[in-house]
Formats: C-alpha cells, sequence, structure tokens
C-alpha cells in the first residue's frame, strides 16, 4: 500500500490531500486546508508580500510534518494565479524546495497553467458523479481565477479556459469597501461579464448536461445554502443547488460585511472578506450555465485538483512498475 500526497497552493489558501491506495481502491488519510492570502496585494504590487511567504511557509512545514507522520512516498505540488503574476516568486519556490525535499529530494513546487490546473481540476471534480451524467462543465472559482472546462467522463476535453476573476482579485481590485458598495458591485459585475464572454467564445458550454462548481466559495455557499450549524463536508459533496436559491443567498452574501459574513459559522474567519466577491462570479457562471444549456442548478463537489494530482501520481507510478 503507497500513501500519496497533493498541495495545491492558490492565491487565499494552501490545501493538502494524502491517500493510500490499496487494494480495494483509494482511501482519504487527510485532507488539510490552511488560508494564507498568499497572493495578497499581488494584483497591485507584482509580488509576493514577504508576510505572506511567511504564512505560507509555516502551513507547509506542518504538512510536511503530516507526510512524515504518514509515511508519504510521492508527493506533487502545485502553485497556481498567484505565483504565476509574481515577479519574486522565486523566493517562494526556494522556500517550497527546502521543504518538499523532506519527501522528495530536490523537488519543489511547479508552477502550471490555467489550462493544466483546469484538467486537473476537472478529473478530481467529477470522479464520485455517475457516467451518465456527463457531459460536465466543471467550475473551478478561485482566489485569483477562475476555470471553466467542458468534457466527458472518459476524459474527453471539449474545451476549457482560465479566466483572471476569483474572489480575492475582484475584492482587492474592485469590491474594497466593507460591506462592498452598489457602485463597486456594478464595476465588479461588468468586469465578470468580460469574462464571462471569453468564456463563451472558447468554451462550448452548451454541450454540458451537468454543471459541477468546486472550491471554498463554491462549497462554503452550499452550506450557507443548506443552513448547516457547521461545516460538514459529507453534507456539501455532490449537493445540488437550484440556481433561484442560490441567487437569493448570493445577492445576500454581496451585500454583508465582513463581519456579519463571519458570525456565519459555516463561514472561514480568512474566507469572509472575499466571499462576496466570489459570489458575484457565481451569479455570472450560473446564469451562462442557464442560458447556454438550460440547467437550473449546479452540483458541488468537495473534490478538486487536490484528487486529480493523487490521481496523476498513481498513474505515473503505476507506468513505472
Amino acid at each position: 500500500m503507497t500513501r500519496y500526497a497533493a498541495i495545491d497552493c492558490g492565491t487565499n489558501s494552501i490545501r493538502l490531500l494524502i491517500t493510500e491506495v490499496t487494494p480495494e481502491g483509494f482511501k482519504e488519510i487527510t485532507r488539510e486546508n490552511t488560508i494564507v492570502r498568499l497572493g495578497k496585494g499581488v494584483d497591485a504590487t507584482g509580488q509576493l508580500d514577504p508576510e505572506a511567504i511567511e504564512r505560507t511557509r509555516v502551513a507547509l512545514e506542518n504538512y510536511v510534518e503530516l507526510m512524515e507522520t504518514h509515511g508519504v512516498e510521492a508527493v506533487r505540488m502545485v502553485a497556481t494565479s498567484a505565483t504565476r503574476d509574481a515577479s519574486n516568486r522565486d523566493e517562494f519556490f526556494s522556500m517550497t524546495r527546502q521543504l518538499l525535499s523532506k519527501i522528495r529530494p530536490g523537488y519543489q513546487a511547479e508552477v502550471i497553467s490555467g489550462e493544466e490546473e483546469a484538467l486537473l481540476s476537472f478529473r478530481g471534480a467529477i470522479v464520485d458523479l455517475p457516467e451518465d451524467q456527463g457531459p460536465f462543465c466543471v467550475i473551478d472559482l478561485g482566489g485569483g481565477s477562475t476555470e471553466f472546462i467542458v468534457g466527458t467522463y472518459d476524459g474527453e476535453i471539449l474545451g476549457s479556459h482560465s479566466t483572471q476573476m476569483g474572489c480575492v482579485r475582484l475584492t482587492e481590485r474592485i469590491m474594497r469597501s466593507d460591506p462592498p458598495t452598489e457602485t463597486e458591485v456594478e464595476i465588479a459585475r461588468d468586469y465578470v461579464a468580460e469574462r464571462i464572454q471569453e468564456v463563451k467564445a472558447i468554451v462550448p458550454i452548451s454541450k454540458a448536461k451537468t454543471f459541477v462548481g468546486c472550491a471554498g466559495t463554491f462549497t462554503t455557499i452550499s452550506a450557507w445554502v443548506q443552513g448547516l450549524e457547521s461545516y460538514d463536508r459529507d453534507a456539501i459533496h455532490l449537493s445540488a443547488l437550484n440556481f433561484d436559491a442560490l441567487r437569493v443567498v448570493t445577492d445576500e452574501i454581496i451585500s454583508e460585511s465582513s463581519s456579519q459574513r463571519a458570525s456565519n459559522p459555516v463561514v472561514d474567519p480568512g474566507r469572509a472578506d472575499v466571499i462576496g466577491g466570489g459570489s458575484v462570479v457565481v451569479q455570472a457562471a450560473i446564469d451562462l450555465a442557464s442560458k447556454e444549456a438550460g440547467v437550473d442548478y449546479i452540483i458541488i463537489s468537495e473534490k478538486d485538483i487536490l484528487d486529480g494530482l493523487i490521481l496523476g501520481l498513481v498513474e505515473a507510478d503505476s507506468l513505472k512498475k
């Protein structure tokens, strides 16, 4: 039995998944999430903030200790939007090499393209869905970017696009007031509408039968819609959210202040200030799905790029044998 680890370092959070492969299949050992806001200020300065790098270092050090404790034999770490945009990214990658070398000598985090990020997210997000629900459109809403990818259950990708819109990017660039002003929300909607036009031109949204939302904004909103008293992964995973209910809740989130959002027990304090920006993206995404594909609900998946990374590690191992 082999244990694998995947780490995803995005604009807002760094996450870890450790999985054991047994003769019966995949067994999840642990799944961790730490909000470090690595991308804080990158949109304005073009650089990673030293304090953000330090927060990420502390979290990654804890993850390495967990990997050592659980006997992880193979690891892959990807870094997405924030590091793609930063001029001082070498400092960040040097730090990851120092820590990850304890598990995989000489290894450091990898920058991946938006297209590869979308593919990995797609593979992970649909892993627990029935084949006959495809083709699928997976929407991976991150801190700095949002990926749209349409494909079939067997892995044929019909189209994908990575857009420069995410919960942190919109908050820092446009929705700066707390709560955001009506003008800020209007400007944010206009900005997102432009990105959605890019998606319509590139991705065959109309071919999708089932829409799947993944990552923290979608999963938190699912918990909010369901009225959960605490964040419950089992209740959130594969939940189906009606668009009308989603519009009501996201309107509420957008209008509230960070402190009001944080008072909801399902909202991580580190997400409270940016989930309003994420909600603007959610509204545009479901409007796109409704108009182009005629659907009225979206499935929320707790599985995502981390699960896609694990699948890739397992496949690479099997080719060596």
